[in-house]
C-alpha cells in the first residue's frame, strides 16, 4: 500500500493489523489461488489481494495490462501477470522514503542478498523514469545496499536496518561460521565472498542512473561503497603466496562440516591460486564453494559492470580518479577472461591461474551461459557458440534431461533437478526461433500447476520442485518475455508488433 507521511515504513507500522490479516506468502505460494487462465495449462491467479502486497505501481499495472492484451496465448500471458510484480507484491519488507532506505528479501528467505535484489529489480528498469515512487523505492535499496557494503563488503546477505524495527533473522547456517573479518550477525545474515554481489550493486546503480539521470545515488557512503568494491578487486586479485611463499589472505570463511555450503579449504581461505588479472572468489552465485577460485562468468559480469561504472562516473562529472581505476581493472579483467579461460574456444568455468580448469556451467546468474545477458559477449560469438553447446549435452556435469524437464541445474540441489533459470538464460542466449519456443514452453509446462517459477524442477516428477516462492527466477522470466517482445515479437505476439514498456 501507499500512504503518505514517510512512505512505505509508515504504511508498514500502521497496517500492522491490515497485514496481519493477510496470508504468509510462503504458504499462499504452494497452492492454486484465483482463476485459472483460459489456455490448456489452466495456471492459477497467484498474486495477494491489492491490500496485501508491499507496494504498488499503476505503471507496473500499465505494463501487465499491455502484455496481457498483446501475448497470443494465455497462459504465458498468466505467468508474466503473476511474475512481473512478484517482487513489488510479496518482498517489500521496508520502505521510507524520507530515510531512503528499503529492505528486500529474496522471497521465502527473510534476508537482503545483493545478487537477488539487484536481480529482483532488472525488469522494472524502463519504468524507473516514468514511476517516480518506484525510482524512489529503488534508490532507497541502493542506499541501504551502500551502507552494507560500506562495512561488509565481503558479505553478500544482510539483515533488516535498525530503523525498520524488524527484528533480524536467524540463520543456522551461520550459526558455527568464522569470518575473517569478524562480523555483526546483527548487520549480515550471511557472510559468503561471492565475487557477482558486488558487480549485483553496481548493476543495480549504474541502471538507476541510466534511467534516471539522478546523481544523488553517489553520496559519501555509496562512494565508500565503490571503493571498498575496488579495494576487494586489488585484494582477491593476487596470488595465494608472495614471492617468500607467505601466504597472502584477505578473507576467511571457515564453514562448518553441517552447513549447507561445506567447510573453505585452507582454513577458510580457499584453495592457491596465481595471479593472472582474474579475481578470485570464494563461492559461487548459487551459494555453493567454489573449486578453483576465479569463476570466469563473475569475471566477465564484473569487466562489464566496471565498464558502466566508468561511464556513469564520467557522465556525473564524478571521481575521476575512480572512473579511471574502474576502466582499468574492466579493461584488465576482460583481457584475463580471453587470455587465461579459453581452450579451443570453450571457455572454463572456473580456473585457478596454475594450469587448473573446470568445465561445466552452473544455472545461477552470472553463468556462461548467460554471457550474452550480461553484455559480455554476442550470441553470435564462436566461442558462445561453441561452449553453449558443451554447457547444453552430458559434457557439463551439471546437465540433465528427463521426461519431465531438462537444463542446468548445480550442486546447490543436485545434479537431476536443473534450474528454470537456465532456460531463461537460454532464450537470452539464441536468436534461433526454434530454440527460444522449445525453451520458453518447457519452462511454462512445468510450474507444477502454480504458475509461478521455481528455483528448480525435477527431470522426472513434475510434482517434485524446490522454492515455489523465489523472486529473482520470477523477475527473470518477465524480464525475459520483455526482451522477447522487442527482439521476437512475432514469438509471442498475436500482431506481431514489437512493445517497449513505458512507451
Amino acid at each position: 500500500m501507499k500512504l503518505e507521511l514517510g512512505g512505505f515504513a509508515v504504511a508498514l507500522t500502521l497496517g500492522t493489523a491490515v497485514h496481519a490479516q493477510c496470508p504468509d506468502y510462503t504458504t499462499y505460494s504452494q497452492s492454486p489461488q484465483g482463476n485459472a487462465s483460459t489456455g490448456p495449462l489452466a495456471l492459477p491467479y497467484m498474486r495477494p489481494d491489492p491490500a496485501c502486497r508491499t507496494f504498488n505501481s499503476s505503471a507496473v499495472e500499465q505494463v501487465i495490462a499491455d502484455m496481457k492484451a498483446r501475448l497470443k496465448d494465455p497462459d504465458l500471458a498468466r505467468l508474466f501477470e503473476n511474475t512481473f510484480p512478484n517482487t513489488l507484491d510479496t518482498t517489500v519488507r521496508y520502505f521510507n522514503s524520507t530515510e531512503n532506505l528499503a529492505f528486500i528479501i529474496t522471497g521465502d528467505i527473510t534476508a537482503q542478498w545483493l545478487r537477488d535484489t539487484g536481480n529482483q529489480f532488472a525488469q522494472y528498469r524502463p519504468l524507473l523514469s516514468k514511476d517516480k515512487e518506484l525510482a524512489t523505492l529503488v534508490k532507497a535499496v541502493i542506499n541501504n545496499e551502500a551502507r552494507y557494503v560500506s562495512e561488509y563488503p565481503y558479505c553478500g546477505a544482510f539483515q533488516p536496518p535498525p530503523e525498520s524495527g524488524l527484528a533480524p533473522s536467524y540463520n543456522a547456517y551461520a550459526t558455527d561460521v568464522t569470518v575473517q573479518p569478524p562480523v555483526n550477525n546483527q548487520t549480515v545474515f550471511e557472510c559468503k565472498y561471492e565475487l557477482d554481489s558486488l558487480c549485483a550493486f553496481i548493476k543495480l546503480s549504474r541502471s538507476y542512473y541510466q534511467e534516471t539521470n539522478d546523481s544523488s545515488i553517489m553520496n559519501d557512503q555509496w562512494f565508500t561503497a565503490i571503493n571498498q568494491i575496488l579495494t576487494v578487486i586489488e585484494e582477491q586479485s593476487q596470488a595465494s603466496f608472495d614471492e617468500n611463499w607467505n601466504w597472502v589472505s584477505y578473507y576467511n570463511w571457515t564453514g562448518n562440516a553441517g552447513a549447507l555450503s561445506p567447510a573453505v579449504t585452507n582454513a577458510g581461505a580457499g584453495e592457491p591460486r596465481g595471479s593472472n588479472g582474474l579475481v578470485g572468489t570464494h563461492h559461487r552465485p548459487s551459494d555453493d564453494l567454489s573449486i578453483f577460485a576465479f569463476l570466469t562468468p563473475a569475471n566477465a559480469m564484473l569487466s562489464v559492470e566496471l565498464n558502466y561504472l566508468a561511464e556513469i562516473l564520467d557522465d556525473a562529472g564524478k571521481m575521476p580518479n575512480i572512473s579511471q581505476a574502474a576502466k582499468n581493472y574492466s579493461q584488465t579483467i576482460e583481457a584475463a577472461v580471453w587470455n587465461h579461460t579459453l581452450v579451443d574456444n570453450i571457455f572454463a568455468y572456473e580456473t585457478n591461474g596454475l594450469g587448473s580448469r573446470y568445465v561445466m556451467d552452473d544455472a545461477n546468474v552470472p553463468s556462461l551461459l548467460s554471457l550474452p545477458y550480461l553484455g559480455f559477449l554476442n550470441t553470435s560469438h564462436p566461442a558462445y557458440v561453441a561452449t553453449r553447446q558443451v554447457i547444453l549435452s552430458r559434457n557439463n556435469p551439471y546437465y540433465a534431461q528427463g521426461k519431465n524437464f531438462r537444463g542446468v541445474g548445480g550442486p546447490h540441489v543436485d545434479a537431476w533437478n536443473p534450474w528454470p533459470m537456465s532456460q531463461i538464460s537460454a532464450i537470452f542466449g539464441t536468436d534461433n526461433d526454434d530454440e527460444i519456443v522449445n525453451s520458453l514452453y518447457l519452462i511454462a509446462n512445468n510450474t507444477a500447476g502454480l504458475g509461478l517459477i521455481h528455483e528448480s524442477m525435477n527431470i522426472y516428477d513434475e510434482s517434485q520442485y524446490t522454492r515455489q516462492w523465489f523472486a529473482w527466477a520470477n523477475s527473470y522470466f518477465s524480464e525475459m518475455l520483455l526482451d522477447l517482445a522487442q527482439r521476437k515479437p512475432e514469438l509471442i505476439f498475436t500482431n506481431g508488433t514489437s512493445y517497449t514498456p513505458g512507451q
